[in-house]
C-alpha cells in the first residue's frame, strides 16, 4: 500500500511554508535590521554549540499514537535547510585575480554576499513488526563542499564569480515503536532527530553554529493504511496516553486534506490539525503568519532603490519582487477578503441571481456615551480595584501570580505560560458574569508596550496561582 499522491503534496505545501518561515522578513533585504538574526525555529545545533548557549538543542523528539496492524510499514522524511555562504568575487583591474568584494554590479544586476539555504532531506522506513522488535536507526552524512558560477558582463568577459560553500552535516534518525496497554493496543511511534555535527574550529558565536545546523528541521510521518490520532482532540480512550507522549521541539499534527488519516506533521511552528495554506495565497511571503495582503501592500511602497537591493539579497527575494511588481489585479481581489463556512437561514428563500434586494436605511438611535460593552458602563465593577480571593489570597490589579494554564484550554501555546510569573493587570467580569484576569508575563520584553495597547493574556481565577499580592487600597471583592 502507498501513500496518497494528492494528501502526500498537500502535507508537503505546508512544511514547505515551514522549511522557509522566516527566512526573509519584510523589507526583504540584508540591511534590514530584522535580517540580520535569521532562523528561529526548527534549528538543531551542533552539539558543541552548547557551550554558547545550551538553550539552543542539538535534537527533537516527536511521540504520536496511531492505529495500525503489524504488516504496516512506517515511513520518515525528516527535511532541513542547510546553510551555504554566498561570496561574491569581484576581478581586480590589472590583474585579473579575483577578491572578495561583497557587492558587485554585472551587465545591471546587482549581487552581494549573503547566507542562503539549500533544501535537504533524508529518509528512513521500517517494518512495524521490526520496530517492535528494535528501535532502527539511520545515520546520514552531507559532506563540506563549494561551487563557482561565472559572471559574464556586458563586454562577454569575465567580471566576477559567485562562490557558495558549506560545511559538512552529519546526523542520525532513531525510530522506536511499541504497543500502549489498553483493548485499542494502538502504536506509539517515536522519531528522534539529532545534529551530530563536528566543527573544525571552536564555535564562538550563532553565525559559527548555524554553518552546521539543521534548519527548520521537521518531519512527515506517513503509515499507508495506519490510522493517526489526534494530540490535540484525541478520542476518550486514548487521552491518556496522548498527555503521556514527550515532543521535545516539535509538535505533531494531522497532516494532508481532512479525510487523511495516514499522515502526520511534526513541526517547529505549532499548528492545528490539517493545516492547509490559504487558497488566496499567490506566494510565499516568508511569513505565514502575516495577511498576504498587508505583506504585499507594503512591499509595493518600497522604493526602487530598496526593491533593488532586495533582488540583490536573494534569488528567492527577487523572484518575490518581481511576482509582486507584476501581480493582476484580480489577485488582489482574491487576498482581500473571504467568507467561509457560510450557511443559509433555512426559511429564507435565496434572491434570484440578478434580483437587486432593496435593503431598509438602518435606524439611526441616540448612543449612550459609554458602550454597554465598556467596564465604565456599569459602575458596579472596577477592574482596577476589584479583587478577587484565591486559596485565601486576595488577587487584584498589581498581584503577582503563577499561570496554570488549565486542562481544557484548547490553545497548545499555553505549554510555554505553565510554571511563569505575571502580573495582574485587572480584574474583569464577562456579560455572564464570569470573572476572568487580565495578566502580563513579567519577563515579557514587551510587556509595557503590550500594556499600552490593552493587550493581555486572560485566565479564570484556578488558572493562576498566588505568588504574593501588593498593598492596594479600596479594593473590593469579585466573587468567583
Amino acid at each position: 500500500m502507498r501513500l496518497n499522491a494528492d494528501h502526500l503534496g498537500h502535507a508537503r505545501k505546508v512544511a514547505d511554508a515551514i522549511l522557509y518561515e522566516g527566512y526573509l522578513l519584510y523589507p526583504y533585504h540584508q540591511s534590514a535590521q530584522k535580517n540580520q538574526v535569521r532562523f528561529q525555529f526548527g534549528v538543531l545545533m551542533p552539539p558543541g554549540y552548547a557551550s554558547v548557549d545550551a538553550c539552543e538543542p542539538s535534537s527533537s523528539q516527536t511521540e504520536c499514537l496511531l492505529e495500525c496492524g503489524n504488516d504496516a510499514e512506517v515511513r520518515v522524511l525528516v527535511r532541513f535547510l542547510q546553510l551555504q555562504r554566498r561570496t561574491v568575487r569581484g576581478v581586480v583591474p590589472g590583474s585579473g585575480e579575483l577578491e572578495d568584494v561583497g557587492k558587485l554590479e554585472v551587465a545591471g544586476v546587482e549581487y552581494t554576499s549573503w547566507d542562503e539555504a539549500a533544501e535537504r532531506e533524508q529518509t528512513l522506513t521500517a517494518k512495524v513488526a521490526d520496530l517492535l522488535r528494535a528501535a532502527k536507526t539511520a545515520e546520514f552524512h552531507l559532506g563540506a563542499g563549494e561551487l563557482a558560477e561565472d559572471l559574464i558582463g556586458s563586454d562577454g568577459r569575465l567580471a566576477g564569480r559567485l562562490v557558495r560553500q558549506w560545511s559538512a552535516l552529519d546526523g542520525v534518525i532513531k525510530l522506536h515503536a511499541e504497543r500502549v496497554a489498553g483493548p485499542y493496543q494502538a502504536l506509539k511511534l517515536r522519531v528522534q532527530v539529532e545534529n551530530r555535527s563536528l566543527s573544525a574550529v571552536q564555535l564562538t558565536s550563532r553565525p559559527d553554529g548555524l554553518r552546521h545546523a539543521l534548519i527548520a528541521a521537521h518531519s512527515l510521518v506517513g503509515v499507508p493504511g495506519g490510522t493517526f490520532l489526534s494530540m490535540t482532540d484525541p478520542p476518550e480512550w486514548a487521552a491518556a496516553e496522548v498527555a503521556d507522549c514527550q515532543n521535545v521541539g516539535t509538535w505533531p499534527v494531522l497532516a494532508g486534506p481532512i479525510d487523511c488519516t495516514d499522515l502526520m506533521l511534526s513541526s517547529p511552528v505549532i499548528l492545528y490539525d490539517h493545516p492547509e495554506i490559504a487558497a488566496e495565497s499567490a506566494g510565499d511571503l516568508f511569513d505565514a503568519t502575516e495577511i498576504d495582503e498587508i505583506l504585499t501592500l507594503r512591499t509595493l511602497t518600497l522604493t526602487e532603490a530598496e526593491k533593488r537591493e532586495a533582488r540583490a539579497t536573494d534569488s528567492r527575494a527577487a523572484e518575490l519582487m518581481d511576482r509582486l511588481d507584476d501581480m493582476p489585479a484580480e489577485m488582489f481581489e482574491r487576498m482581500h477578503g473571504a467568507i467561509r463556512y457560510l450557511r443559509s437561514t433555512p426559511g429564507a428563500p435565496a434572491p434570484a441571481p440578478d434580483e437587486e434586494i432593496d435593503w431598509p436605511a438602518p435606524e439611526i438611535t441616540d448612543r449612550p456615551a459609554v458602550p454597554w460593552w465598556d467596564p465604565g458602563a456599569d459602575t458596579s465593577v472596577s477592574p482596577q480595584t476589584d479583587y478577587v480571593v484565591i486559596e485565601g489570597t486576595q488577587i487584584a490589579a498589581g498581584s503577582h501570580v503563577i499561570m496554570r494554564p488549565g486542562a481544557r484550554r484548547a490553545d497548545a501555546q499555553d505549554i510555554f505560560l505553565a510554571g511563569r510569573e505575571a502580573v495582574v493587570e485587572a480584574v474583569l467580569h464577562d456579560v455572564d458574569g464570569q470573572i476572568h484576569l487580565a495578566v502580563t508575563p513579567v519577563d515579557d520584553p514587551a510587556a509595557d508596550l503590550q500594556r499600552n495597547h490593552g493587550r493581555f493574556l486572560y485566565f479564570v481565577p484556578d488558572e493562576v496561582q498566588p505568588l504574593e499580592l501588593r498593598p492596594n487600597a479600596s479594593r473590593r471583592k469579585s466573587s468567583a
